[in-house]
């Protein structure tokens, strides 16, 4: 029986990577509006990570803060071992911190392929391996959602690297939800399209856009206007939730442009 909504997630524990600013915040922030009893969010700017926690915990939810960065092995690894140290459990995992960065087949170095794969792949993979050693341990179950991108089906040739990486993270997701089904551990991953955030503005600012690219963007987008966080929010949200307790392995096209998305 799926209890009722304002129930989903009383006494459950959440980890969000890049739950500092952006897209992770709001889906921490989302988590805590709906009850969640904690979240474990992580980022490398200490000035934000504790305007997140102040934010967090005045909706009534307990919020650690975890510096920590993720190209970093060891970094991923501390942020699943504080929040089993705090809260000696933990039922979902949000995978989304990544970097956007520009580059292309004949611009992209060593470094900034090595630097954009520990973040995008293996930052997820070995949080995934901790965070289920605990569900198993606990006997709990879980959820944990990867944040991919529309990219990974391809992607423009400035983001070669990027677009590889997500592909590598839809893999993952499929390879992980087969593996963890026995432990009633599910994996599911989200290719967002094209979404405005802070990070967005700078980005396209950089690439030379007008003070009102946004503008002109979303009146050329099919339903008026780029993705939010909070759209992004909401499902994962369903995805951590027992609503969706018999999905595993999906990975969902959350864009309005179905195909030829980066035209």
């Amino acid at each position: 029986m799926v209890p009722d909504a304002k129930e989903l997630f009383t006494a459950r524990i959440f980890i969000v990577t890049g739950g500092t600013q952006g897209l992770g915040k709001e889906i921490a922030l989302h988590l805590a509006r709906k009850n969640a009893q904690g979240i474990v969010i992580c980022g490398r700017n200490t000035e934000n990570g504790e305007t997140a926690v102040r934010e967090i915990s005045e909706i009534g939810c307990t919020c650690e803060f975890v510096p920590a960065d993720l190209t970093v092995a060891e970094d991923c690894r501390k942020v699943v071992h504080a929040c089993d140290g705090k809260f000696g459990k933990v039922h979902g995992l949000v995978n989304a911190a990544g970097s956007t960065d520009r580059g292309g087949l004949e611009d992209t170095t060593v470094e900034d392929w090595d630097r954009m794969f520990n973040l995008n792949v293996r930052a997820p993979f070995l949080l995934t391996q901790d965070v289920t050693k605990i569900m198993k341990r606990n006997a709990s179950g879980g959820s944990i959602v990867n944040i991919i991108s529309d990219c990974g089906h391809g992607g423009p040739p400035y983001l070669m690297g990027y677009s590889v990486s997500k592909g590598a993270l839809a893999t993952l997701t499929k390879n992980n939800a087969h593996a963890l089904r026995p432990d009633r551990i599910r994996v599911n991953g989200i290719k967002m399209g094209w979404t405005f955030t802070p990070h967005e503005d700078v980005v396209q600012k950089s690439m030379g856009q007008g003070e009102n690219w946004l503008e002109e963007a979303e009146a050329r987008m099919p339903f008026g206007r780029l993705l939010r966080p909070f759209d992004i929010a909401y499902l994962v949200s369903f995805l951590l939730s027992d609503q969706s307790e018999m999905m595993t392995g999906a990975i969902i096209d959350f864009n309005q442009n179905v195909v030829g998305a980066w035209d």
